[in-house]
């Protein structure tokens, strides 16, 4: 295990034979077992490291930005062989301060399930960034909400003034209530690495608004003949994870149902 996220950093990046997302740099790390961390936004923390060190370590950085949240060591850039295709992109870019919060949309959730979730009037939606990442609560967030039967839309709505996990829960006993069984969120609002949410000010150009506005879509509508997200999506995608409340109640109702069984044979 390394001693620190920059050490695992390099670590990934060396056995990799390609530059990688710093999400993609993320999950490598703690699947691998390089670094643990009890963060609840390792990726996030990894662009920044990486971020930090290219800005305040200029030509001492062993990192390299080749494309919009893509990093490579530099040494692996002078000794990879690199498809023609992709040379362009291999060309290092600038990093700016911005580089995880260009887009207006700052984390979303795809396809999530009605049933794991405890309904209430202000319930709570608990998504992580990766698997052994620490849960992070998203009734609060603020953004964009898509409800779908299965994978047919049935309803889009917004989230400003009431919270999303309210404006969910009204859905859950208005008209649509017997509609819809998953949906997807789009937030406005930064995770943060307690597993908070916080805001932070916009200062985004016209042209970026509507690039993410585009990714969204392409995002949330699939078009088949889009083949990738939207240039300026930088948000992370975070996967579901059930209510604690949920998990307790599936544990006491197996140990009802192991008990009543021992009753039975006994």
């Amino acid at each position: 295990m390394e001693k620190s996220w920059k050490a695992a950093i390099i670590r990934v990046l060396g056995e990799s034979d390609s530059p990688l997302h710093y999400t993609d740099i993320s999950e490598q790390i703690l699947s691998r077992g390089y670094y643990e961390t009890d963060g609840a936004t390792p990726a996030a923390t990894v662009n920044a490291q990486i971020a930090s060190s290219i800005k305040h370590d200029g030509e001492k950085s062993p990192f390299v930005r080749v494309g919009k949240g893509i990093f490579a060591l530099k040494t692996a850039l002078t000794v990879l062989p690199v498809p023609p295709e992709k040379q362009k992109k291999q060309t290092p870019e600038p990093v700016s301060d911005a580089e995880a919060s260009d887009s207006i949309i700052r984390s979303f959730g795809m396809y999530w399930q009605r049933d794991l979730v405890v309904w209430r009037n202000d319930p709570k939606l608990f998504g992580k960034q990766q698997a052994t990442s620490k849960p992070i609560d998203f009734g609060k967030q603020k953004g964009i909400y898509i409800l779908y039967d299965h994978h047919t839309v049935v309803y889009v709505g917004r989230s400003v003034d009431r919270s999303l996990g309210k404006r969910l829960f009204e859905h859950t006993v208005d008209r649509l209530g017997g509609r819809w069984n998953r949906f997807s969120w789009f937030g406005l609002l930064d995770a943060t690495d307690d597993g908070g949410l916080k805001e932070t000010p916009f200062s985004n150009s016209l042209s970026s608004i509507i690039a993410s506005l585009e990714a969204l879509l392409i995002e949330a509508l699939e078009p088949p003949q889009n083949r990738k997200r939207g240039d300026d999506f930088s948000a992370i995608e975070y996967i579901q994870d059930i209510d604690p409340e949920l998990r307790e109640r599936e544990i006491q109702s197996t140990l009802r149902s192991i008990e009543q069984k021992m009753r039975g044979g006994s």
